[in-house]
């Protein structure tokens, strides 16, 4: 498992999603964005429409879900079968192990938790980790 901690500095979620999504679409696969906030999830869905090209999505609770290449959710639950979470209220859950690659997405206000996180993460077998940090332009870098 690889997981990938983006510190949002810069941008908010609803900006930050819409560019992780495409690049997932863009390599073959399917993705599920994870928040319990219902408010979060229709400012995502927005976000995802109003992306250059639009990024097909759907609700989890909403019919054909299995069928959305990007399905927002409040749990854990891929539908849709795939292989990459994006968690993107910062809460990490534990069901998240079972993706092959989760994006976890926080803010100043969770930095203490990501890092806890990240020193758990480091003690699991089979646990890749990487962090990313956004530049004062608005691009990523990679490293502490």
């Amino acid at each position: 498992m690889q997981v990938d901690f983006y510190q949002l500095s810069r941008d908010p979620v609803e900006r930050v999603v819409p560019l992780l999504a495409g690049k997932v679409l863009d390599s073959g696969e399917r993705l599920l964005v994870v928040t319990r906030d219902a408010e979060q999830r229709q400012a995502l869905s927005k976000a995802l429409w109003e992306a250059e090209g639009f990024l097909a999505h759907g609700m989890a609770d909403l019919p054909h879900a299995e069928r959305q290449p990007i399905l927002l959710s409040d749990s854990c639950a891929a539908l849709n079968g795939a292989r990459m979470a994006l968690i993107a209220d910062g809460r990490w859950r534990e069901e998240a192990a079972g993706f092959a690659r989760v994006f976890l997405l926080f803010d100043e206000a969770g930095t203490v938790a990501a890092r806890e996180l990240w020193q758990a993460m480091a003690a699991r077998a089979g646990v890749e980790r990487r962090i990313f940090k956004q530049t004062p332009r608005g691009g990523w870098r990679e490293g502490a």
